[in-house]
């Protein structure tokens, strides 16, 4: 019978690797209670109509990128997300979590798109968002930017450049959609058979393309910067202001418009040179009208959505410190006889948060103390708990160092559970 593969572009991840995930997500998560925001956790699968709506009819994603079907028990359009933003936001009016005051909520997830396999861009990618409802004031614009600068600094991140930008509202968006398009219909040549396409669906996109033959074209065009509002001006300099009063460095980048059709004012990414075409690792900015487009009453919001695929490739990249870790202890048990008591000790000991893998033989058989000890080192683990036959007699287990290169060896009383686990801390603690 012909063996299974994963779906190119959707991949396992290994023990091998998934602890490196489970680490960022823990530093993820402890950023997030330090500036309480909630979790909140989404359905993979939603109405195909809540990303037309959302994200816009002419972007990339809906036009190329989703996976949709139809629901074969009634015929509902249905779609894996594409990405999380759309989808919190229908939560957040479908059950009312604005009612009240504002809500900061985050998530992490897989999101799925259907698109060419490449370093840093799958089928199936990960993100972590964060996004705030209910703050129309420049600071929640800030306060987003910084707490991802912030975990950039933990992380020991430092090739990563913030670039921001403001889209203004969409009055302001149209009289510039009208320049762009006059422009670009003045230099028709120079544009490829994609940019032509967009060029009275989505002109904004434009400025986005990555042809090299279209770039001097595209650096002359209208900027939408030049066609703001004094308030929307206004609201894009106070979010400058915080960010320099808090030291974080930016550029200020007329080009950035980002893809997707509900942002509005502030929009800002983090880039890196160290991960190729797909530098961008960080994205996001307000979208004050997306509640109204999927049915919800006028709230203002702002977030951003982090692909965790190229965080921990550049944390590959950068050399960053990772630490993966380890097991305190290995239990070794020389006769069957004494699994009860020697299962007794290891259980009191995990309620006390000492991580300790038991011997377990793959046929069953005990084995030799001299074969457990050498699985017991081979685990990564930092000591071995020896049950041997005098040990258990006496009530006691031995505590065998298997780092220190000397084999430091001493008893513990079994029942005195506490110390043992303390023993195993302290000792722990000297070899981290």
């Amino acid at each position: 019978m012909q063996r299974l593969s994963a779906v190119k572009g959707m991949n396992d991840i290994l023990p091998d690797d998934s602890w490196r995930w489970e680490w960022l997500e823990g530093r993820v998560r402890a950023l997030m209670r330090r500036h309480a925001y909630e979790n909140i956790r989404t359905p993979i699968v939603e109405p195909t109509a809540l990303f037309v709506r959302g994200l816009g009819e002419v972007t990339d994603i809906v036009e190329k990128e989703m996976y949709s079907f139809e629901d074969r028990l009634n015929g509902e359009a249905l779609t894996l997300r594409p990405e999380n933003t759309a989808g919190v936001v229908r939560a957040v009016v479908e059950h009312s979590l604005t009612y009240g005051g504002g809500k900061r909520l985050y998530y992490f997830g897989p999101m799925f798109r259907h698109e060419r396999p490449q370093r840093g861009r799958y089928r199936q990618f990960h993100q972590i968002g964060a996004e705030a409802f209910g703050y129309a004031g420049a600071e929640l614009d800030a306060e987003l930017i910084l707490m991802a600068q912030a975990l950039w600094s933990e992380l020991g991140l430092t090739d990563v450049e913030l670039q921001i930008n403001s889209l203004g509202q969409p009055a302001e968006r149209l009289q510039h959609r009208a320049a762009l398009i006059s422009y670009f219909e003045q230099h028709i040549e120079a544009l490829d058979e994609e940019a032509k396409q967009r060029l009275h669906k989505n002109p904004l996109r434009l400025l986005d393309s990555k042809n090299p033959q279209m770039q001097s074209v595209i650096e002359n065009a209208p900027k939408l910067i030049d066609y703001l509002s004094a308030e929307s001006m206004a609201h894009f300099e106070r979010v400058q202001g915080i960010l320099r009063a808090n030291k974080v460095p930016f550029r200020i980048n007329p080009r950035l418009v980002r893809g997707l059709d509900y942002y509005n004012l502030t929009v800002f990414e983090f880039v890196t040179t160290r991960l190729g075409a797909q530098g961008t690792i960080c994205a996001g900015g307000r979208y004050d009208y997306l509640t109204e487009q999927i049915g919800g009453k006028p709230t203002p919001a702002v977030g951003w959505a982090m692909g965790m695929e190229r965080v921990l490739e550049l944390l590959k990249e950068s050399d960053a410190f990772v630490s993966r870790p380890s097991l305190d202890a290995y239990a070794v048990v020389t006769d069957a006889a004494h699994w009860g008591v020697a299962m007794q000790c290891l259980q009191a000991l995990r309620a006390l948060g000492v991580s300790v893998q038991m011997h377990a033989g793959a046929d069953g058989a005990i084995g030799s103390l001299k074969s457990q000890i050498k699985r017991a080192d081979a685990s990564g683990a930092r000591f071995a708990l020896i049950f041997g036959g005098d040990e258990v007699a006496r009530g006691e287990v031995s505590v065998k160092s298997l780092r220190d290169g000397e084999g430091q060896q001493k008893t513990c009383l079994m029942s005195d559970t506490m110390s043992l686990a303390t023993t195993l801390r302290n000792q722990s603690d000297q070899h981290v």
